[in-house]
């Protein structure tokens, strides 16, 4: 890869002096973005702070590039990093010289941020226990760390209509949402021999939808062809004059489900008689114990391993937001036991996997002012306004002050799930897809300007099921805590899951909600 770091480092002099036009006002917000996008780097509201996106490869955190990391948020005295929603680091408040040295420092340890934005295949995510996840198939980690190689090789080349998105997942639960991208390889076992199930088309935001099943299992040697057939279908056939429908989604919905399948094949064909793409990485079937003799229990923040008496502890900071001391501490935790590894999830929560029990109670010590404990706790939200220029509202401050309102009034959170909330519609804490999400917005009521944010709720996805949540209505942001406590005070009643609750008292939960929409 020297050859290409050295191309990549290349586009760094331009990209600075593209940066240093911007801030003196020479190059619109819109035509640095179009750029910077690519680079990993966008300007934050305001125009005169950047921030840089760490591709962190599907969430995997070797040592060596946490104390990389370590070392740029001394040196740029950084405060926080975001952990994002798909499997990256971001790193906020920055000057154009400083994103451009840290782009380059982290080519030189094969550490990208190329792609990270703009028209670009994405970082490809992965289920953030794949390897360790009980009732798993196979451990799909080496597929999806193969595929963003084969990406990054060429990432230089692509010119596409708009991003594009793949998922691995290890088991039928889907963690990596492989259902909801515009390709998704969900592991599987057919008469003990692994597969991927294929899925395509999919993607939130705008016109959501999930993704078609391609109704074919394919062997595991042959994921890039279809990597890079669905690769040249959207180039042959997304849209680029329109914006807003260019995204894979759109192209079945044009020329209809039967037809699309048909161009995916004819494109699956071509690329096999034209490449040599073969993968050959072992597998091994993941066995997962009839009974295990753990003896710490399994909390949302602690979870059992497949491999017994085998730990990972959820160390999810608050909105994602993971300060400096806390990412240091857990650096040199990980430095002194190398027997464990850390990883991504895509709901900005750092997994520190293979614990043993004494290590596992080590680090939950260690994290214990930073760490959330339960999942309305564990919420995810986007950073929103005042940071990113696309933001409408303060998605963040949102989650503050609805854990601020439970925890005020001595609601009990055992019953609520996550609750998802984008500062606007572009889906980036994916509200569309979960049991509670929230998209910001302005509305006027009466003759107030008010934020508000939409509701949607009972959204859900795995291999069996794969559905977009309801758009209940919308609310004023400064009603929502208190909606979302008569909720938690109705589940805490009825002693049941917001989903129980939903799928079984759907009348009641709207009766509760109504007072509130606008």
């Amino acid at each position: 890869m020297n050859n290409y770091n050295q191309l990549l480092k290349d586009e760094i002099k331009d990209f600075r002096e593209l940066g240093y036009r911007f801030l003196n006002k020479e190059v619109s917000v819109g035509d640095f973005k179009g750029k910077s996008g690519g680079m990993g780097v966008y300007a934050q509201r305001g125009g005169e702070k950047f921030m840089i996106r760490l591709r962190t490869s599907s969430g995997i955190l070797p040592l060596e590039h946490l104390k990389l990391i370590d070392t740029f948020l001394d040196r740029y005295s950084i405060e926080r990093l975001h952990l994002t929603t798909r499997q990256a680091i971001q790193l906020h408040d920055l000057g154009i010289d400083d994103v451009c040295d840290i782009m380059s420092e982290s080519i030189d340890n094969n550490l990208y941020t190329r792609g990270g934005g703009g028209n670009f295949p994405r970082n490809v995510s992965l289920s953030v226990m794949s390897g360790v996840e009980k009732n798993e198939y196979f451990d799909v980690t080496p597929f999806a760390l193969e595929v963003g190689k084969y990406l990054m090789r060429q990432i230089m080349t692509y010119k596409l209509p708009r991003k594009l998105k793949i998922a691995f997942s290890s088991s039928d639960v889907d963690e990596s949402n492989s259902t909801l991208n515009d390709l998704g390889f969900m592991a599987t076992i057919k008469e003990g021999k692994p597969y991927f199930r294929v899925f395509l088309a999919g993607g939130l935001g705008g016109n959501p939808a999930p993704a078609l099943h391609y109704n074919k299992l394919i062997e595991t040697k042959d994921i890039l062809y279809h990597v890079e057939a669905m690769t040249q279908l959207f180039m042959a056939e997304g849209d680029y004059q329109n914006k807003a429908k260019a995204r894979t989604r759109y192209i079945p919905r044009r020329m209809g489900i039967n037809e699309f399948f048909e161009c995916y094949e004819k494109h699956l064909k071509e690329v096999k008689e034209r490449l040599s793409l073969d993968v050959n990485i072992p597998i091994e079937i993941s066995k997962t114990l009839e009974s295990y003799s753990h003896k710490l229990e399994e909390t949302d923040y602690l979870l059992h391993q497949r491999q017994d008496n085998l730990y990972t502890v959820v160390v999810h900071p608050l909105n994602g937001q993971l300060p400096t001391n806390s990412f240091k501490t857990i650096v040199k935790f990980l430095d002194k036991n190398p027997n464990i590894e850390a990883r991504l999830s895509m709901k900005e929560s750092i997994y520190v996997r293979n614990l043993t029990e004494e290590q596992a109670l080590e680090l939950l010590e260690l994290t214990k002012n930073i760490r959330m404990l339960n999942k309305v706790q564990q919420s995810v939200s986007c950073i929103g306004v005042p940071t990113c220029q696309m933001g409408i509202e303060q998605s963040q401050k949102l989650l503050v002050t609805i854990l601020d309102y439970l925890k005020e009034n001595n609601i009990e959170e055992k019953y609520l799930p996550s609750i998802h909330i984008s500062g606007c519609q572009n889906s980036c804490a994916r509200h569309q897809i979960n049991e509670i999400g929230f998209a910001g917005g302005k509305r006027k009521v009466g003759d107030v300007l008010e934020d508000v944010f939409d509701l949607y709720v009972g959204g859900v996805f795995s291999r069996e099921k794969t559905e977009l949540g309801e758009k209940i209505g919308t609310i004023i942001m400064r009603e929502i805590p208190k909606c979302i406590g008569d909720i938690a005070c109705k589940l805490n009643e009825k002693k049941v899951t917001f989903r129980e609750f939903l799928t079984t008292n759907k009348e009641e939960f709207l009766d509760i909600v109504k007072p509130y929409l606008i």
